[in-house]
């Protein structure tokens, strides 16, 4: 939609589709900026073509807003990750290595969503509790390598913790330092899976 578009009003009952617009439109605008204080709700406002006071009377400010989209961007990621690991059919590593991949994919794409769910300012002002899901779904993908054998018995929370620190430093150097000279991300996972996990090479391809 033109910026200088006016849309047209929603229909009694319509509240919450024209929340959804709005995170939405928040959600491509975060993207794009890679930083949330750069939103304005304004911005926003034009971007789905309505007046800015229409945008507080769902949203309070940047902030609230901001953790809207980020909920809303988490709760799809989620899905999407259930849906990539299911392509590792039974076995627990490929499992937990298509996850892995997928979370790679994702930042390549969404680059800008992944700076500010992770490296802004906000998660300093604001608990993002969403977020706990991402870390208890990864310590349950490395306690089920753990449980099937395929994997030496550990703390699974803390080598899930090292296994995503590990993930993260490598997706946030290719996206704050693209010209740097890295290996495939492929190559750098099956490491992680050997070196953090433990699990046999065989598993890893």
């Amino acid at each position: 939609m033109d910026a200088g578009t006016t849309r047209s009003r929603n229909r009694r009952g319509q509240g919450e589709l024209l929340r959804r617009e709005i995170i939405d439109a928040a959600l491509r605008m975060l993207n794009e900026l890679g930083d949330d204080e750069a939103l304005s709700l304004r911005a926003v406002a034009r971007e789905v073509g309505i007046a800015a006071t229409s945008v507080y009377i769902h949203f309070t400010d940047r902030d609230e807003l901001v953790f809207a989209a980020l909920e809303q961007a988490t709760a799809d990621l989620l899905r999407d990750l259930e849906q990539a690991e299911a392509s590792g059919g039974d076995d627990p590593v490929r499992r937990l290595r298509a996850r892995l991949l997928f979370l790679g994919s994702w930042t390549r794409e969404y680059a800008g969503l992944y700076k500010v769910l992770h490296e802004s300012t906000l998660n300093r002002r604001m608990h993002l509790v969403f977020k706990e899901e991402l870390s208890i779904r990864a310590t349950a993908a490395v306690q089920a390598c753990m449980d099937a054998g395929l994997a030496p018995m550990d703390d699974a929370a803390a080598v899930a913790l090292d296994l995503r620190s590990a993930v993260h430093g490598a997706v946030s150097i290719r996206i704050n330092e693209p010209e740097a000279d890295l290996p495939p991300l492929e190559e750098q996972v099956d490491r992680f899976l050997r070196r953090l996990v433990g699990v046999s090479i065989e598993h890893v391809f």
